[in-house]
């Protein structure tokens, strides 16, 4: 079998709940592959691992009991450091908001803890995410993995790094001109801009406080290497919200 860090989303889901592996082995795989990578690429900011063990053993407690749980249960995700993240900084890549801690989680990371997801792990953007190469002000250049002489894209360039070297099997990124596509072709990796309103988009900040072009262009999305693990972050992250006035159940 290939290294645990080597699957898919879907394929860690299945290799948990049947047993080939636990949860705590599937994060530790994915922790050792960041200490291994992540200093040449610079695309993790923030490595959860305490946290991320601790919740995998409850997951592996909980699917010893045989309880049903969702459908990303014990799988590693990552998160880009403009999206809420309850008790970390949400940073957008400014020294100046770099303790500006978030007091919960935007509805896209409640969904994947949801779907019994375990975060393990913040990735890099740009200032404001105001670019379409990844160098931020406050944690530096994240570098193409493939050709340290190439564009890693951006915003979501981190997330895609993260993800095109095995770091995170899955990750949540966000776009208005390009954010999820364009570091998606630049590392390899699939995305998905949905229609605007598919995927609740909500911060702290009020959505009415926030510039013209993100209340009317901004779109949540999940990114993985794989299009199935992309379909299934589709599936998790959409349905209406009642932070996000312009995400209405679609029936």
């Amino acid at each position: 079998m290939a290294d645990l860090w080597e699957h898919g989303a879907v394929e860690l889901a299945e290799i948990i709940r049947t047993g080939q592996a636990s949860s705590v082995e599937v994060v530790e795989a994915h922790l050792a592959r960041i200490e291994s990578v992540n200093n040449s690429v610079n695309a993790m900011v923030k490595t959860l691992s305490e946290q991320a063990l601790d919740r995998a053993s409850e997951i592996d407690n909980a699917l010893g009991k045989g309880e049903k749980l969702g459908p990303l249960a014990g799988v590693p995700f990552t998160v880009k450091e403009n999206i809420d993240f309850a008790g970390l900084p949400t940073t957008n890549g400014l020294p100046g908001l770099a303790e500006a801690i978030a007091p919960s989680d935007a509805p896209v990371v409640e969904r994947m803890r949801g779907a019994v997801g375990v975060a393990i792990g913040r990735t890099n953007l740009p200032d404001m995410g105001l670019r379409v190469h990844t160098d931020s002000a406050l944690h530096g250049l994240t570098r193409n993995p493939w050709n340290h002489d190439r564009t890693a894209g951006g915003s979501s360039g981190g997330e895609a790094v993260s993800l095109a070297t095995g770091m995170s099997p899955i990750g949540l990124g966000n776009d208005i001109g390009g954010s999820l596509r364009n570091p998606a072709s630049c590392c390899g990796i699939a995305s998905i801009k949905p229609t605007m309103g598919r995927i609740p988009h909500a911060n702290v900040i009020p959505i009415e406080d926030e510039g013209v072009v993100a209340q009317h262009m901004v779109a949540e999305g999940p990114m993985a290497r794989r299009v199935a693990d992309v379909r299934l972050g589709l599936s998790i992250l959409a349905g209406g919200c009642p932070r996000s006035p312009n995400s209405p159940n679609a029936s």
